[in-house]
């Protein structure tokens, strides 16, 4: 693929975990990207593993929580660019606890970066899209969005929020020939968990979640790398929804066939999430 026909494309928290190996997917193909984190020496150490990939690109700091960060980005895509063919929304933070004892606080925090952090994403940069009457925006959600388990209720709500953003975005893209996937990946190892907060007051904390959702992490077979490269593929085919566990695939369809037997095999799958409280 010469330079002038390489995709462009901007992943949000792309330095470190699936961010990362979403930009080594996309170097694959040659692509450009913004790498972008509010960790510049992670993303750095992404755009070099990029280039060796053989792709390109840059850096910006971005803390999807501004808007401010998100029209410096605009700003210099169009002028650097001339355009986006691809932004990926995958920046996200974990929590967990029941609906009872999560605080507001870390509602507002999950919310104003795992949904927020989406929308302010989308806002900024679609436009360059539907100008150009093309392109493409992936959003990463979660299983968790879909399965709703016990003891991780404002992640839960917030990936669910993000696949029904996606689902009106699918609407609202297509007359302007912009796609949109939304990734629903289960359990992986990732570092996502180091950052996770089971309160999140202004003096709270980062804890990270232990028990049940740390071992099976630990034990899955499916890695960062298999998820990017769904997204990667999803992102040619124009492939809505993206589920990289077959057995997160077979509950989902469970779901949607049976939800009084998916609730019932559920609820004892995830008796332990509630052991002890």
């Amino acid at each position: 693929m010469s330079a002038a026909a390489a995709q462009r494309v901007v992943i949000t928290g792309a330095g470190s975990g699936l961010g990362r190996a979403i930009a080594l997917a996309f170097a694959a193909q040659s692509a450009r990207i913004a790498v972008t984190d509010r960790d510049l020496d992670g993303a750095a150490d992404t755009l070099k593993a990029v280039e060796a990939a053989g792709g390109s690109g840059f850096v910006q700091s971005l803390d999807v929580t501004r808007e401010a960060d998100f029209a410096v980005l605009a700003e210099r895509l169009a002028l650097d660019w001339g355009g986006l063919d691809v932004l990926v929304n995958n920046a996200g933070v974990a929590t967990a606890g029941t609906v009872a004892e999560s605080d507001l606080a870390q509602w507002q925090w999950v919310l104003d970066i795992n949904l927020l952090g989406c929308v302010r994403g989308v806002r900024a940069l679609a436009p360059l899209m539907t100008a150009q009457q093309s392109g493409h925006i992936v959003n990463v959600a979660s299983f968790a969005g879909i399965a709703n388990p016990p003891a991780l209720a404002s992640y839960n709500a917030a990936k669910a929020a993000v696949i029904s953003l996606s689902e009106t975005l699918r609407f609202e893209m297509a007359p302007h020939g912009v796609g949109v996937t939304v990734a629903c990946p289960s359990f992986f190892k990732t570092r996502l968990l180091e950052t996770s907060r089971r309160h999140a007051g202004d003096d709270a904390p980062a804890v990270p979640m232990e028990g049940i959702v740390g071992r099976l992490m630990a034990k899955a077979s499916v890695t960062a790398d298999d998820v990017a490269r769904d997204i990667v593929e999803a992102v040619g085919h124009n492939t809505f929804m993206v589920i990289s566990h077959s057995d997160a695939r077979r509950l989902y369809h469970l779901k949607r066939l049976s939800p009084s037997l998916y609730f019932k095999m559920a609820r004892k799958a995830t008796a332990g999430f509630l052991r002890g409280r």
